[in-house]
């Protein structure tokens, strides 16, 4: 009998509807009752795509003697951490402290009465292995722990409370140092140009500022190169689906080859505008410009609503066939030695063989994932066998699939008639943050290819927003169906104000109506700075005041996506300069002395606060015409934005200005140009 989650709008919960564990989601009404029987809390947070979250949910969740155990002695809630990242960011961070690590599923053990967390990890398999003690074990030591070691217990959860309190009211600082983002970019280039033995991800906050870093080469010397490296990991590594479009999560080898293979939206935003930023750096590679466009027809073809807005995520693992119990990790993706023979010519394998890295014996489970072993134009007849690849897999060709529609549940993925492959099921709900990335991301490309396409599928996904996010004159996180759901984080609202600015600029770019973008921009920013402003320490917090949150966090911390306190800190000093408002500029200021200390002692920790720093040190406003910006779009000008301007000085063509400062008007573009350099660098 299904429990509680069959009724939940998040896929993720309902994966959980049939375990034997009588699961709770996260309410006032879960907590009460662990309250009032004295039972720990077991909190377990996850997502749809997360594939050991399928293992454990296969395995742990739903073996009887464990739910048994489980539902006698512990209250159980589950949490999607795509609808709740603030649930997820405190006990995260707990459970790091805790151990060393984090890692999905979290699995963390709450005291009832106050909501502290005592002990933690990640994946717990059923029997004692990997080093790891069997769930039913861990269970008993908790709860024995937790009747007999009342003193200890109190013990350890005034210490975690204590460290997670000093880490969320960090004070500011009074002034930030001269050498500050010399240190920051200096950091993040360390980052992405280390070798590591363990797996290889994106890092997209990183790698963009060590793009920056590229301006300095008297500081940073080698950014340049690191940046067109990690372009070119991305976009030849396995991490990239070569047949069909879009990138996936990360590699679980340090040779970016056999990646885990769900497909996340927000890593996919950041990757298109992060190659689009290396092509406008003059990095004219032409796999960088193949990547982003097979990833939009990727995005346009399995991952757009009909109403506008883009799916969420797709799932690692897929079936291979619809009698199977489980689905397999790859299926969807991987090819067999014999079947490549059986569907190309023999000078098609050949050129294929000598292209990607494909042998008989395979990279990952006696399969091929296919890697690019040198970059360059693809020819016109890899083209081809690439194609015949993609009919295998989706039971067409691509240019007569304009679109692929989503399995919604592993039921549905195993009751559908395919003529393909069975693909992985797609979590269809709607996350602004995350579209607010790919919005960006769409935008960047516009500019820079000049492509009018890329620029209409940002503006359906964001006018969705715009005419549905909002509940009784409050911006939401999440829609299902239509159904708006969840009040909107500060991630939500920094990601699409960066979102909304993006599509003004490059709306200018493209010689269409801009202004009522950055109208919508101020709006947003209005609110957010009412709902979620820390008047005593400065910065955003992640949420409103809760009840239910053991304390309030504002994120500084760079992850797979970039923290909302750097992109808001962007945000401010991008509106102070095409609003002339300069009390966005003091904001961002107090933004930066607010997490000073980090910035200090962490700059490894938060890139994005880093990224600001430039802006607010930086930042140049360009009064031109439209010709002129549409040419300095296709370059890299990071700290740039544009107003046109059409009352200049007779015979100008422009003028730079910092603030309420600008300089002499520039005559020709090359001075415009070397006047713009400077300006980016005066800080």
């Amino acid at each position: 009998m299904p429990n509680r989650l069959a009724q939940s709008n998040s896929l993720y919960l309902r994966k959980h509807a049939d375990n034997p564990i009588d699961w709770w989601y996260w309410c006032e009404e879960a907590l009460e009752t662990a309250r009032r029987e004295d039972k720990p809390i077991f909190l377990s947070i996850g997502y749809s795509s997360c594939h050991w979250c399928t293992v454990m949910e296969g395995e742990a969740f739903s073996d009887k003697a464990i739910a048994d155990y489980m539902n006698a002695h512990f209250l159980p809630i589950k949490v999607d951490r795509e609808e709740r990242p603030d649930l997820d960011s405190i006990y995260m961070q707990a459970v790091q402290m805790m151990i060393g690590q984090g890692g999905w599923p979290l699995n963390v053990f709450l005291s009832p009465d106050d909501l502290v967390p005592f002990y933690g990890g990640t994946y717990f398999p059923v029997e004692s292995r990997y080093g790891r003690p069997g769930f039913l074990q861990v269970l008993q030591a908790i709860r024995q722990y937790y009747d007999t070691q009342k003193d200890k217990l109190r013990s350890v959860k005034g210490e975690i409370l204590s460290n997670l309190q000093t880490v969320a009211t960090l004070q500011p600082i009074q002034e930030l140092s001269r050498d500050l983002l010399k240190k920051g970019l200096q950091s993040s280039t360390g980052i992405i140009s280390s070798k590591s033995p363990g797996p290889s991800f994106p890092m997209i906050p990183y790698a963009e500022a060590v793009l920056r870093a590229s301006r300095f080469p008297e500081s940073v010397p080698q950014a340049g190169e690191i940046s067109r490296q990690r372009g070119l990991d991305l976009a030849l590594g396995g991490i990239f689906d070569h047949v069909a479009g879009g990138f996936h999560r990360y590699t679980v080898d340090p040779t970016w080859t056999v990646p885990h293979f769900e497909k996340m939206l927000y890593d996919n935003g950041q990757i298109v505008e992060y190659l689009a930023n290396l092509w406008a750096l003059g990095v004219r590679e032409p796999a960088f410009e193949r990547a982003i466009a097979l990833t939009v027809e990727w995005l346009k073809r399995e991952m757009t609503a009909p109403e506008g807005y883009f799916y969420a995520a797709q799932d690692a693992d897929s079936f291979t066939n619809p009698t199977e119990a489980e689905p397999e990790e790859g299926a969807f993706y991987v090819w067999d030695y014999q079947q490549l023979q059986s569907l190309l010519t023999a000078e098609e394998l050949a050129e294929l063989t000598q292209q990607f890295t494909v042998t008989e014996d395979g990279n990952f489970e006696g399969y091929n994932v296919l890697q690019r072993q040198q970059p360059g134009q693809l020819s016109d007849s890899l083209e081809v066998a690439l194609s015949k690849l993609f009919k295998v897999r989706y039971g067409e060709f691509a240019d007569a699939l304009p679109t692929f529609p989503p399995a919604r549940n592993n039921q549905e993925a195993k009751t559908t008639t395919w003529t393909g492959r069975i693909p992985p099921v797609t979590d269809t709900k709607m996350i602004v943050a995350w579209n607010s990335l790919m919005i960006s991301g769409l935008a960047r490309a516009a500019m820079v290819f000049q492509n009018g396409e890329y620029l209409e599928l940002a503006h359906q996904a964001a006018n969705f927003i715009l005419d549905h996010q909002w509940v009784n004159g409050r911006f939401h996180r999440v829609n299902y169906d239509g159904k708006p759901d969840v009040l909107a984080q500060s991630e939500d609202y920094a990601l699409f104000i960066k979102a909304l600015l993006d599509l003004h600029q490059a709306n200018l770019a493209l010689a269409r109506e801009a202004k009522v973008w950055l109208g919508q921009a101020v709006r947003l920013q209005e609110e957010l700075d009412e709902f979620l402003w820390s008047l005593e320490l400065g910065g955003y917090y992640n949420t409103d005041a809760r009840s239910d949150l053991l304390l309030r966090e504002r994120s500084y911390v760079d992850n797979a996506t970039p923290a909302a306190n750097g992109v808001a800190a962007t945000n401010l000093v991008r509106l102070a300069l095409l609003t002339e408002d300069l009390s966005n500029l003091d904001r961002a200021e107090q933004i930066l002395r607010a997490f000073g200390v980090v910035m200090e002692r962490s700059p490894q920790s938060c890139p994005s606060l880093f990224s600001a720093l430039d802006w607010f040190q930086n930042h140049t406003l360009v009064r031109t015409t439209s010709d002129q910006i549409v040419a300095l779009f296709a370059q890299y000008l990071p700290t740039v934005v544009y107003k046109v301007n059409t009352d200049l000085p007779p015979g100008a063509v422009g003028l730079v200005c910092q603030g309420l400062s600008c300089q002499e008007p520039a005559w020709s573009a090359e001075q415009l140009q070397e006047q713009l350099q400077q300006s980016q660098i005066r800080g």
